[in-house]
């Protein structure tokens, strides 16, 4: 049972956006889609979750995402945009219901609580969603998505978290408590997609990551094989360096060995 994308392609008018590209996540890992801007990684997310046409296909545990209802595809994957507006005052423990009554779980009305604790926010219970920060509102919409796929396999099928740039609008501390969340929904069985700019997070948290660059995809396979001076410098248009210090006295700060 994987995600699967074949051959896709995506035109706006005269602008292809996406030229063939294909990819495949397995449960029990992240898979990350990293480039530069414009390089059509939200594009491809946006063909994975069916919210845009594309020609190619894909398949989710086997099955033609064309072929599914919408009821299904929400029964077993869950999808967090870059960003949400609502036009109501909905309480932020609303805004999560909303994810439990797109799932399987709606005989379990606690899960949006421990959603809203999973991301640290459970005394936001009552809060009006605008009212929040962009941070803030971002991680209620985290809670949502999990909510939505909360067991990360059911009837013996994985289930997917489709994370479209989930760290954006975090502090350090909570772009680690989300990528560790999205690390074990996968370490449970499920399985992750996430669009990503921080190269530093990608290789910390991705077992596998697609390189984007011009509507193709560059490079696919384990951030070792994949995070390379070549790959990258062509991807960004620029010279960059892996694992290369600046030069002195400019302090730099990775993660290696930070916990959320």
């Amino acid at each position: 049972m994987s995600l699967i994308a074949e051959d896709i392609r995506v035109s706006y008018g005269r602008r292809t956006a996406l030229r063939g590209v294909s990819l495949t996540a397995r449960p029990g890992e992240v898979t990350a889609i990293v480039g530069p801007n414009g390089s059509g990684k939200s594009t491809l997310l946006g063909a994975i979750t069916a919210s845009l046409p594309f020609d190619g296909a894909v398949t989710l545990n086997g099955r033609d995402i064309g072929a599914m209802k919408p009821w299904e595809l929400a029964a077993q994957r869950a999808v967090l945009p870059q960003a949400s507006r609502l036009a109501f005052p909905f309480t932020v423990i609303e805004v999560v219901r909303l994810g439990l009554q797109s799932g399987t779980a709606g005989d379990s009305p606690d899960v949006p609580m421990r959603a809203l604790a999973r991301v640290g926010l459970a005394h936001y219970a009552d809060r009006i969603f605008q009212e929040l920060s962009g941070g803030e509102a971002q991680r209620v919409m985290l809670a949502r998505v999990l909510a939505q796929v909360w067991t990360p396999v059911a009837d013996g099928q994985p289930r997917w978290l489709l994370l479209d740039e989930p760290v954006s609008s975090l502090d350090i501390a909570h772009q680690l408590q989300v990528m560790d969340i999205a690390r074990s929904f996968a370490r449970a069985g499920g399985g992750v997609i996430a669009v990503m700019h921080d190269l530093n997070l990608t290789a910390l948290f991705a077992d596998r990551v697609a390189v984007l660059a011009e509507g193709q995809c560059l490079a696919f396979g384990t951030p070792g094989e994949v995070l390379t001076d070549d790959i990258l410098s062509r991807a960004y248009g620029c010279a960059l360096r892996v694992s290369a210090p600046p030069p002195a006295d400019i302090p730099y700060i990775l993660p290696h060995a930070a916990t959320a």
